[in-house]
């Protein structure tokens, strides 16, 4: 069975390693460590504990806004506009996602690199939230 790295869960995941060190720091995911002492994460327990992060995304109280279920949050690392469509691409944790959209809905979103947005992906197509 494969193990990653508490590093390599971090970009799986799509949090920081210090994220991802202080979840096995308080037992929400099991750790061993190797001969060199690094600590390890079993692949079984990280695939099971990525899918109960990733449903504990949403708290209860907060509403949806868009009927898209995978939601990759990222950055935005490039805004190409034309006269009428627009492509913008986001950097989601190990994800490089791109859109094309309208220029229009770009301008109204605000999108910008650098600025935080959410990827939406339902089908073939590829939804941008502004965060």
């Amino acid at each position: 069975m494969q193990s990653y790295t508490i590093g390599q869960a971090a970009r799986l995941l799509g949090v920081s390693p210090d994220t991802a060190r202080r979840w096995a720091d308080a037992g929400r995911v099991a750790t061993h460590r190797d001969e060199g002492g690094r600590r390890l994460i079993n692949g079984r327990d990280l695939a099971a504990f990525s899918v109960e992060v990733g449903q504990g995304a949403h708290t209860e109280d907060e509403e949806p806004y868009t009927s898209a279920r995978n939601a990759f949050p990222g950055i935005v690392t490039a805004v190409k506009l034309g006269d009428v469509a627009a492509q913008v691409e986001i950097q989601a944790g190990p994800h490089r996602l791109v859109s094309l959209l309208t220029r229009e809905a770009v301008e109204e979103l605000g999108l910008e690199v650098g600025m935080q947005a959410t990827a939406r992906v339902k089908s073939t197509s590829v939804h941008i939230d502004r965060t």
